[in-house]
């Protein structure tokens, strides 16, 4: 998750130097997305236990891409204090 965030914060840095095209945020959290455990399990024909994630559901890995990316602040990326 918190390198999630970091991306998120590599992003925002991107896009303030006019470098991200249409679409590139909403493909960065599609990626997030894409690499949840959750979803990861699940087309693997296994259960869904969020005792088991070892890297965080999709939707917990959208949400510290796009608070990196909205914040630009890598200090935003600490997941253990789990703000």
């Amino acid at each position: 998750l918190q390198a999630d965030c970091y991306a998120g914060v590599r992003g925002h840095s991107a896009q303030q130097r006019d470098k991200l095209d249409p679409g590139d945020m909403q493909e960065g959290l599609a990626a997030a997305a894409s690499v949840g455990d959750d979803r990861i399990l699940s087309q693997a024909g296994r259960s869904v236990n969020a005792d088991s994630f070892t890297h965080g559901s999709s939707a917990q890995r959208e949400t510290w891409f796009k608070r990196g990316f909205d914040s630009g602040d890598p200090a935003q990326c600490d997941t253990f204090a789990g703000r």
